[in-house]
């Protein structure tokens, strides 16, 4: 099947300040889904965007803390399991994604959201498909996002080492199941998920 290649990306026209916004963390079984909003900066440009997912470890890394000083404004939202499982995936992604636009420093004038779906929002708004290849903000937003929840999986693993976080990013590879099976679901995990209501239904 042949890549689809996407037009080189048009900003709306009438506005100056655009907030880029991406999230991390709708697949796996635990933790928060993460988001971020990023305003770039166009007289401190940064080298190496792309979507987080196409850069290596070590350049996200390089890159987090590039983008957190050069940016005009950066923050971050997220919604925990909790929120997840009440909520459902989807919706809970949009009101991280509302967080993080609300916690900026500095209001957007347009905000540019990574994917077909936009949150409700108090400025106009664009949903941009492949918005992290195409855009520098949501190509920060989705590193920033990344790194953040990438990190937290860490210090999850150092919590509990014997389910491998720091490895499979909570996301459901065999591993990830095999410990649910062996060693049972912890607070972080996500009950509404499949694989993690079927270990508690069979633990009942």
């Amino acid at each position: 099947m042949a890549n689809i290649e996407f037009p080189p990306f048009e900003y709306p026209s009438g506005y100056r300040c655009f907030a880029g916004v991406d999230e991390v963390g709708r697949g796996p079984l635990v933790g928060d889904v993460v988001t971020a909003a990023v305003i770039l900066d166009p007289a401190r440009p940064i080298n190496g965007l792309t979507d987080s997912k196409k850069l290596s470890e070590k350049k996200r890394l390089a890159l987090f803390p590039e983008i957190q000083e050069k940016a005009i404004a950066w923050a971050i939202g997220r919604c925990s399991a909790e929120e997840i499982d009440r909520l459902n995936i989807l919706q809970a992604t949009m009101v991280a994604m509302q967080r993080a636009v609300d916690a900026l420093p500095v209001a957007a004038d347009f905000v540019l959201v990574d994917g077909n779906r936009i949150p409700p929002l108090s400025v106009p708004a664009a949903a941009v498909v492949k918005g992290d290849l195409r855009v520098a903000e949501i190509s920060a937003a989705s590193i920033l996002a990344k790194v953040t929840r990438d990190q937290e999986m860490m210090l999850l693993d150092q919590q509990y080492p014997k389910y491998g976080f720091a490895q499979h990013k909570g996301y459901p590879t065999k591993a990830h199941l095999t410990a649910i099976e062996h060693y049972g679901v912890i607070d972080a995990h996500r009950r509404s998920f499949k694989p993690v209501r079927r270990i508690l239904d069979l633990d009942r």
